[in-house]
């Protein structure tokens, strides 16, 4: 149960001739898992992400969703890197403004954006304007909102990737428990490899160009897990493997760009 991406491939149009971004992809997300996808800037994680949430429309291959009690395509929630929170709704309003568009009561509406807002420690700015809140907060008004519109699916794309290093190491504590409160099937892309062992059951590697994945490399650390607990054994010996397999493309990319 859960998702599957078969064989996707994406070939743009470019004046001297068509350029292959991705490169028969294929991989499976089970209903309640947390998955990373891992590489270097330009292997096509974004892309692949946006093909996964319907906004792109892959040149061959398929996605295919089996959750229960859903038919047809399932609720999918975003988390960008650049937060996206609306600059003219108050903290509130943005939580509450995919509810909104699901037709949900303004009541119920409310009460289920205000028990995000505290869950991500934002209680006493409910009324605030972006303008107003630090750049991490922000992001956990991203996070409130994709978690109140209880998805099946929920997307990230490196949503901490632009936060120094303090306030990500909070917000990946926050999501974490958050997440694991509500298990949703999450893929999460990023650069970081220890963001990716630290947060997911699997990591995918992904390189390019085209994009493709090299390895599926499974997470084996005891849940609830801590930021601090990075430093562990077992989650040292994943990030090395990781970085093994990414060694010689990273290199390799920087010869061919230079």
């Amino acid at each position: 149960m859960g998702l599957e991406c078969r064989d996707v491939g994406l070939v743009y149009p470019a004046r001297t001739g068509e350029i292959r971004a991705l490169d028969r992809i294929s991989f499976r997300v089970a209903e309640h898992e947390f998955v990373c996808l891992v590489g270097p800037s330009g292997c096509g994680k974004t892309t692949l992400l946006k093909i996964v949430a319907g906004l792109l429309s892959p040149s061959s291959g398929e996605i295919r969703y089996r959750i229960p009690g859903v038919d047809g395509a399932p609720r999918c929630a975003m988390a960008f890197q650049e937060h996206g929170v609306f600059p003219w709704m108050t903290v509130l309003e943005n939580v509450a403004f995919g509810l909104e568009m699901r037709g949900v009561p303004r009541a119920e509406r409310r009460s289920r954006a205000l028990s995000f807002i505290e869950q991500v420690g934002l209680a006493p700015f409910t009324d605030n304007y972006p303008h107003e809140l630090s750049v991490g907060m922000r992001q956990r008004v991203s996070i409130a909102r994709a978690f109140a519109t209880d998805p099946e699916v929920l997307l990230m794309d490196e949503p901490f990737g632009s936060i120094d290093a303090m306030t990500k190491m909070i917000l990946q504590q926050e999501l974490l428990r958050i997440w694991f409160a509500h298990r949703k099937m999450v893929l999460y892309v990023t650069h970081d490899i220890e963001e990716a062992v630290l947060l997911a059951d699997r990591v995918l590697v992904m390189t390019g160009r085209p994009g493709r994945i090299l390895e599926e490399i499974p997470v084996p650390l005891p849940r609830p897990r801590d930021p601090r607990d990075r430093d562990a054994a077992e989650s040292i010996r994943i990030k090395e493997h990781v970085w093994s397999l990414l060694e010689k493309e990273v290199a390799g990319g920087l010869v061919r760009n230079a």
